[in-house]
């Protein structure tokens, strides 16, 4: 049996396990949560997902979610 492990990689390359999956361009808070658009307030930490890799192992797949933060001016744009 395969276990399936989804996960968020911040830009310092921390870690951390998500119950959810993410697609690329998504706007999500800094638990990885998906923002509804458009955002209340641009005093937020907010992340744009870039990339996805997907590693297969024995036992388990793991997909990644790599994040990068955004700016002020790109959250006032949204």
């Amino acid at each position: 049996m395969k276990y399936s492990i989804s996960e968020i990689v911040y830009p310092e390359g921390d870690r951390q396990e998500i119950s959810h999956s993410l697609y690329i361009n998504q706007i999500v808070d800094i638990n990885g949560y998906p923002l509804d658009l458009p955002v209340k307030t641009s005093k937020m930490i907010a992340y744009k997902v870039y990339r996805k890799s997907t590693e297969e192992t024995r036992n388990e797949v793991i997909t990644s979610f790599f994040l990068q933060q955004l700016t002020v001016w790109e959250l006032e744009g949204l």
